[in-house]
């Protein structure tokens, strides 16, 4: 071998091959696969997360500078709704990346979370748009917007507050289930499974479907959507009041007499969903 050679060299490329195509970053779920419409590797993940990045740190400070007068369309309310969507997306990888990695993958962002979901975003979108261009006054009711003035001397939507209320809650609750969080119903018992109803679970029975119910509509609120919010109200209850049932359903089959005390002793403080 040349002197000039490092010792240990070859060792090192040898080592650098067998490993080369192990792709330790790559994020493959234990208990199923991807969807597959969006690569899971991790350049994709990267991308997504510096997209979301950016249209967060553009919403946030134009929401915090109170929009731009020039621009008709450039309002605080929009802006507030691309941030807590931006941050809701990024929030869902970067929980079960942290806490549940054995069930993170690209699709851990909910990007991929059927066509209804993206449709009721837009249709509200246009609605706050169309209504601003033709009647910018229906966007001002104080009543609505505001809940009142701090000392602090700003105020504080109501919809602001139940975004940030119901994102922190869903958080916490993927963060306190850890593992047992998946964003698919199981419906098969793994060893690993055990019931939680400490931290918010013991003030919420479902604290991630209650925190996801009241940030969107919260969003509709700040942008002041009367037809979405209503719709929101309908077809968020109407799909949570079916899932909890049938997720419940299994929870009974897992853990029997102890999860049917927990549903007795806890709410899922969704309206009219006990």
């Amino acid at each position: 071998m040349s002197s000039d050679v490092p010792q240990g060299f070859e060792d090192r490329v040898r080592q650098r091959a067998s490993t080369r195509n192990s792709n330790t970053l790559e994020t493959i779920p234990v208990n199923h696969q991807p969807y597959g419409n969006i690569p899971n590797t991790p350049l994709a993940a990267s991308t997504i997360s510096f997209l979301l990045g950016c249209l967060f740190s553009l919403s946030l400070t134009l929401f915090i500078t109170g929009g731009i007068s020039e621009r008709w369309w450039t309002t605080y309310q929009l802006a507030f709704f691309l941030t807590a969507w931006s941050a809701f997306h990024w929030g869902e990888f970067a929980v079960t990346a942290g806490w549940n990695r054995d069930k993170c993958s690209v699709d851990s962002f909910l990007l991929d979370n059927g066509a209804m979901y993206h449709v009721a975003h837009g249709v509200a979108l246009m609605e706050y748009l169309i209504t601003l261009y033709l009647k910018p006054s229906l966007k001002a009711h104080s009543y609505v917007s505001t809940i009142g003035q701090l000392r602090l001397m700003c105020f504080l939507p109501l919809g602001v507050i139940m975004v940030v209320v119901g994102q922190t809650l869903r958080s916490a609750a993927m963060i306190q289930a850890s593992d047992n969080f998946s964003h698919i119903v199981a419906f098969r018992k793994l060893p690993s499974h055990q019931l939680v109803t400490h931290g918010v679970y013991s003030m919420f029975r479902h604290p991630s479907y209650a925190g996801f119910f009241y940030w969107a509509l919260g969003t509709q609120l700040v942008l002041q959507n009367p037809v979405s919010s209503i719709a929101y109200l309908f077809v968020l209850w109407k799909f949570f009041s079916r899932r909890i049932k049938a997720e419940e359903k299994a929870l009974i089959l897992f853990f029997g007499q102890d999860y049917e005390n927990y549903r007795r002793r806890v709410g899922t403080k969704i309206p009219f969903i006990r």
